[in-house]
């Protein structure tokens, strides 16, 4: 586990007698769901919470080294712990019990971040190290047949994940994004802007649609490459400014894409597309959390994810402070991850 820093009993443990533990009568997902073991290999967590019926491991990427490349705001390194704390303290039962999930802990990223004052090269080419650590761990999570849930990061860690769900499937991927901006941004060194845009170049990544994208947040270099590749979007104009088609009929519309395409389906949600949302670029111009949980659901739901990452929170980015950071973003990630069990668990 030399990229990993598990999530153990004693840590749970921790987080649930914080909040006051549970009442008579009721059961906290903290008191069920399954933790990491520190001195297994990552091999034998894997397989033993398989054994134990996990189908879900929930995993934090604590970085804002990718945002920070790409010219933008840090503060992505914390939603993970405070996202976990909302999480297992959620009640557990008809709807939900959480036995099946796995908190596995969180990918090291100390040593990449620890200078305030690196240049653009240098994090670039630290974005580039945390690609190699993303694909480490990530890889046999997917290959073990577990869906990976990823809290936390800049988007650049889609490129990682998209690079572990073809090695594990051993296929190329069909991904959904929900977001303002599409990150097919050039080339020009790895960063929170451009992990679609590498991850095509490999291969790895063979059918792309951005859902919400803002028509002026994004270069007309970045939709030109899109657009060769054959990338396909929804603006957020066209469905919730103009309304010339529903968001439902648009997601009737990807579905159909993502399955004709045959490939495993990576679901993506940059959490900046979320209306005052704390993130690395928030904006007062965005969607409804209820249409992010619905956009999730449906696709959970219809599709088949590899599957669920939540980039970009930033709860110090907050306009009220950092305790209204955390309640928000934990509160808003919990229902985001439980949305997506949910409807996976009862996938079509």
């Amino acid at each position: 586990m030399q990229y990993l820093d598990p999530f153990t009993q004693p840590d749970l443990s921790k987080l649930l007698l914080k909040s006051g533990g549970a009442r008579m009568g009721e059961t906290k997902l903290g008191q069920v769901i399954h933790t990491s073991e520190p001195n297994q290999t990552l091999n034998e967590i894997l397989l033993d919470a398989k054994s134990k019926g996990v189908r879900f491991v929930i995993l934090g990427i604590g970085e804002d080294i990718g945002p920070r490349a790409n010219l933008g705001r840090g503060g992505a390194t914390d939603a993970f712990d405070n996202s976990i704390s909302h999480f297992i303290n959620i009640q557990s039962n008809r709807y939900f019990s959480g036995i099946e999930c796995l908190i596995l802990g969180q990918i090291k990223t100390d040593d990449l971040q620890n200078d305030p004052d690196q240049s653009i090269s240098q994090l670039r080419k630290q974005v580039e190290q945390l690609d190699e650590r993303v694909i480490d761990v990530l890889t046999p999570i997917i290959a073990g047949g577990l869906e990976p849930i990823v809290i936390g990061g800049g988007h650049n860690n889609a490129y990682g994940l998209l690079m572990a769900t073809k090695a594990a499937k051993e296929t190329s991927v069909a991904a959904i994004n929900l977001d303002p901006h599409c990150d097919f941004r050039l080339r020009e060194g790895r960063h929170s802007g451009n992990g679609f845009s590498y991850a095509a170049a490999t291969g790895a990544l063979s059918y792309y649609h951005v859902l919400g994208l803002h028509e002026l947040k994004n270069t007309e270099a970045s939709l030109e490459q899109l657009t060769a590749f054959g990338g396909q979007w929804h603006s957020l104009q066209q469905i919730w400014i103009r309304r010339e088609i529903s968001l439902e009929n648009a997601l009737r519309e990807i579905k159909q894409a993502l399955n004709d395409t045959h490939r495993p389906v990576a679901l993506e949600l940059d959490l900046d597309a979320i209306i005052n949302m704390p993130s690395s670029a928030s904006t007062a111009a965005g969607i409804p959390l209820m249409d992010a949980l619905y956009y999730v659901h449906y696709i959970a739901k219809h599709c088949p994810c590899a599957y669920l990452h939540l980039a970009e929170a930033a709860p110090s980015c907050h306009l009220a402070g950092i305790d209204a950071g955390y309640r928000v973003t934990g509160q808003s990630i919990s229902e985001l991850m439980l949305t997506y069990m949910h409807a996976r668990l009862h996938s079509l």
